[in-house]
């Protein structure tokens, strides 16, 4: 999730360099907004993006992970529950999303009830399809939806200006792409670029109704009344306001600009190639090669040049040679088999399929541990992790690591493969004294024998990555 959130983070700030670079000081005010909307909802989108062709490239998890079991201290009852033991090591971090999500909820709905107060206190009334609020003993205007709320201090003529002002937002129904960003400001609060958007959203929208009152008043007339008098202003995220201090000298800047050539609308084709960069990032960015830390190896996504390298490299060594061992055989024709469609099916798996572990993410059917037959795969798999975990917790020796000088939560980190016969094959353990990765070794090849993994009809071997988080106490 925060590879996820990072991601998303990364993605909105190069877009925005790329609107105040490029695109921010153009009047093509209608391609800005559409800019605005949809650049946030595909950083969202992107990280889920995936090219088959570039993903082709990618090896899948060669392993399926497990979640850890918890053993020694107060964490008994941890070890022999999963959905546990979690919560009494790690604290979670959604707890903190989901109260930031409530405060900024609450938030929102104390600036609904400002309005809904100041729209009880002002005289209501209808005037071409859009309602007038005027607000006793203040000079401040402001839209919100339909309604234009505007302070009775204010003369006659500044009442005029702003209420075509103000029509333009209520037409071009700007308050609904304020209420967009609020709602990512509720569900992204963290994020302060989300903040950002919203801010630049409300420049946009005061540039679009002043390019069109000015059209109506002319250039100098709206200048005056621009510079006239500052209005009082009500701290609302989501509503049009008509004067806003920090706005001022951006809108009349916007003013003295020319219209923009059509020409430069080609600068929104830069998009293109920004959303392909992150096309291939996303492709190449796996999550699981994060987790793979844990294990034997990490693996990592190569490049077809460096790929074409190796295999170069590959036939010179094996033209110098002149002739291969049977592990070196052997490991070549694994190689054929994890890279052809046909390699599963073929001549050289049956000679390596009892040491090759079949590095699929999701197969047809994985290992089945007994007591969870006949579930689907996703079932079979939390089933098989309750149980694991049930069995570790249960027959690890708590004892072992006496003598050693450790105390404190210790990880351990155990791989092992479901050959072709449903046997616990192929274990490796690491942690920071022997003691305790001979003990893993030992609870993990006590497993049962269960039913092998099978794909395309044909039974094969899967590695499995269980951590162990062992506490000592001193």
């Amino acid at each position: 999730m925060i590879h996820y959130i990072l991601q998303t983070v990364v993605f909105q700030l190069l877009f925005l360099v790329v609107y105040d670079l490029f695109l921010k000081k153009e009047t093509f005010f209608n391609w800005n907004r559409i800019y605005l909307l949809v650049t946030p909802l595909l950083s969202f989108v992107l990280p889920f993006a995936k090219i088959e062709i570039l993903q082709k490239s990618i090896p899948e998890a060669y392993y399926i992970q497990l979640p850890a079991v918890i053993i020694g201290g107060n964490t008994s009852q941890a070890a022999l529950d999963p959905s546990v033991a979690g919560e009494t090591w790690a604290f979670d971090w959604a707890y903190v999303w989901y109260i930031g999500i409530a405060v900024a909820l609450l938030f929102f709905c104390y600036k609904l009830y400002k309005i809904y107060q100041m729209r009880n206190r002002g005289k209501v009334a209808k005037v071409d399809g859009f309602t007038i609020v005027n607000l006793p003993g203040t000079n401040a205007a402001f839209t919100f939806f339909n309604q234009v709320f505007i302070g009775e201090q204010l003369s006659d003529k500044q009442k005029e200006s702003i209420l075509k002002h103000e029509e333009v937002h209520v037409r071009q129904k700007h308050s609904i792409d304020l209420l967009y960003f609020e709602l990512l400001r509720i569900l992204c609060w963290f994020n302060p670029l989300v903040y950002v958007y919203q801010n630049k959203m409300v420049s946009l929208q005061e540039f679009t109704a002043d390019a069109h009152v000015m059209a109506q008043r002319g250039k100098k007339e709206y200048y005056q009344e621009l510079l006239s008098q500052v209005f009082q202003t009500q701290d609302i995220s989501f509503i049009n306001t008509f004067f806003n201090h920090s706005l001022i000298k951006k809108r009349i800047v916007m003013l003295q600009k020319s219209k923009s050539k059509k020409i430069f609308q080609l600068k929104y084709l830069l998009l293109v190639p920004i959303v392909g960069i992150m096309l291939i990032y996303t492709a190449c960015t796996q999550e699981t090669n994060a987790q793979a830390n844990t294990t034997e190896a990490s693996f990592t996504s190569n490049s077809d040049s460096k790929i074409l390298n190796n295999i170069a490299a590959l036939k010179e060594s094996i033209a110098e040679k002149g002739n291969m061992t049977p592990e070196e055989e052997k490991a070549l024709k694994m190689l054929y088999v994890l890279t052809q469609e046909d390699g599963i099916h073929s001549k050289a798996f049956d000679d390596v399929k009892d040491e090759l572990a079949i590095p699929f993410g999701v197969i047809e059917r994985i290992p089945t541990y007994p007591g969870c037959e006949g579930m689907s795969n996703e079932d079979a798999k939390k089933c098989m992790a309750k149980k694991i975990s049930e069995f570790v917790g249960a027959n690890f020796n708590s004892s072992v690591s006496k003598e050693d000088e450790v105390s404190g939560k210790v990880r351990i980190s155990v791989i092992f493969t479901i050959d072709i016969n449903g046997s616990v094959d192929k274990i490796k353990a690491r942690a920071p004294v022997p003691s305790l990765e001979k003990e893993a070794i030992r609870v993990v090849s006590m497993l049962p024998k269960m039913i092998p993994g099978e794909h395309e009809g044909v039974k094969v071997g899967v590695q499995y990555a269980l951590p162990i988080i062992f506490e000592i106490n001193e």
